[in-house]
């Protein structure tokens, strides 16, 4: 935002946005995290919070949502901002706005994590966190962006800190974008017919004798 812009708008409009931002970027604000639960009777469900220890349920997957640490090797400002208020892009396939969110982000330097929407349980794990399902989605710190604006998300990336243009080293290389959800694919059953199906081939007969070309056997 420039300073024309921020000149026109009302005071208290200014005063109720950095009311806004303070609270948001509260420094207790903290990275959400998606856990898959396999309770024991089988049932699958998805918290932000880990299952007590006395429940018997497993966590099979844990994916974070905003991380807690900024990448190395970044600027010490930058480091500093992103470590507090960790930005992480949720996405889609063939979503238009999703790309222009990602490309916002990328020429303005932000260091941010992407996390994929594909799948059912993807999907799932999405409205646990931002009880809705619509794509692109976003974290700043605690500060939820549904939606992509291009005002909206520059001011609350100013709010928290982060640089107007990109600082980032040349070398620098964003991870890769990772599903929301991870699944582990179970273990093969390892019934009969599996291993029957591994079973070595049983060894051919030897040719029959040159006296014996029937191969009678006595």
């Amino acid at each position: 935002m420039n300073i024309n812009a921020v000149k026109s708008l009302a005071p208290h409009a200014l005063l109720a946005l950095a009311v806004a931002a303070g609270g948001l970027f509260s420094p207790l604000a903290q990275a959400q995290q998606v856990y898959r639960i396999i309770g024991p009777d089988g049932k699958v469900t998805f918290s932000d919070q880990p299952p007590p220890a006395a429940a018997g349920a497993k966590v099979s997957a844990g994916t974070p949502g905003g991380g807690g640490s900024a990448p190395t090797g970044l600027p010490f400002e930058l480091r500093q901002v992103a470590s507090k208020y960790p930005v992480t892009l949720y996405s889609g396939e063939n979503c238009g706005p999703c790309a222009a969110a990602r490309t916002m982000l990328t020429n303005r330097g932000v260091p941010f994590s992407e996390r994929t929407v594909t799948s059912n349980e993807d999907i799932k794990a999405l409205q646990r966190l931002s009880g809705d399902t619509s794509l692109p989605f976003a974290t700043i710190g605690s500060q939820q962006l549904k939606g992509f604006s291009d005002v909206e998300w520059t001011q609350f990336l100013n709010a928290a800190g982060y640089p107007p243009t990109s600082v980032l080293p040349p070398s620098y290389r964003p991870p890769a974008a990772t599903p929301l959800v991870a699944v582990t694919a179970p273990p093969a059953a390892n019934n009969g017919a599996a291993r029957t199906a591994t079973a070595p081939a049983p060894a051919a007969p030897p040719p029959p004798a040159a006296d014996n070309p029937a191969g009678i056997k006595f």
